[in-house]
């Protein structure tokens, strides 16, 4: 049985999986599926957020060994929790099986304005301070990471509940998007198999980041022509499937 940990992005937490865990088992019936919460997040919301990637690793790290979970295991990791799941498998390849990271984003790869779309940040600096009800801001943050708000706004409820309950701090928000914001990734590729998987059509950061690590990395990358920034959301089936094919050594598609 492999082990996968799930990693999610800037203020997100493992409740914002949703379904596609439950896709992805049916998909890898064999695998054995844990999440971690970044610092400031989730069940560590009370934790300051490191200003960096590597301290993120480290704390991942460290709780790994604190829940007893046995390496390697495989990380499956979107946006933010991509850049720490590329920065782990830099320190400690020998704790990791592979690594698919999903709509993430790198410096030295790419500018800022691809990186961030510049369209995107008065909502994101609102978001990050807070104000309106979870359900209001949750709707912009569907609004952001998905191209099909409409079809997916039952999540909402939840995604509200999930911040009423476990809400980040504005501090913490802002010291996630700092550390995303300042990652420099190594130009030499990571010593464990790579997957990247891309949203074509991501109105938050822009594909042609995933193209340049993919390039430089000389790794897979699998674009979805429709999906928005959270694809794993948009698309799970998808997602699942092509890990499937990775796994196996089947082309994707």
């Amino acid at each position: 049985m492999n082990t996968w940990i799930f990693l999610r992005g800037l203020t997100r937490e493992a409740a914002h999986w949703g379904r596609f865990t439950t896709v992805f088992q049916q998909a890898l019936p064999r695998a054995r599926i844990l999440t971690l919460d970044l610092p400031g997040n989730g069940e560590h919301r009370r934790q300051t957020s490191p200003l960096s990637v590597a301290g993120m690793v480290a704390a991942c790290r460290d709780e790994r060994v604190r829940r007893g979970i046995e390496t390697p295991v495989t990380l499956l990791a979107m946006s933010l929790g991509a850049m720490v799941a590329a920065e782990w498998a830099r320190v400690a390849p020998d704790e990791l099986d592979g690594c698919v990271l999903i709509n993430t984003s790198m410096r030295p790869f790419s500018p800022l304005h691809h990186r961030l779309r510049p369209a995107n940040y008065p909502a994101l600096f609102r978001l990050a301070l807070g104000g309106g009800t979870a359900e209001a801001i949750e709707q912009t943050v569907l609004r952001l990471t998905s191209n099909q708000p409409d079809q997916l706004r039952e999540v909402i409820p939840d995604w509200a509940a999930v911040r009423r309950h476990r809400p980040v701090s504005a501090g913490n928000a802002v010291r996630q998007l700092l550390a995303a914001a300042r990652y420099r990734a190594s130009r030499e590729a990571p010593g464990v198999p790579l997957l990247l998987l891309a949203s074509e059509h991501d109105q938050l950061v822009d594909s042609r980041c995933s193209q340049a690590i993919a390039s430089a990395w000389h790794c897979p990358l699998l674009m979805h022509p429709a999906a928005g920034h959270d694809l794993p959301l948009d698309d799970p089936r998808w997602v699942a499937d092509q890990v499937r094919r990775w796994l196996s050594g089947q082309p994707g598609g």
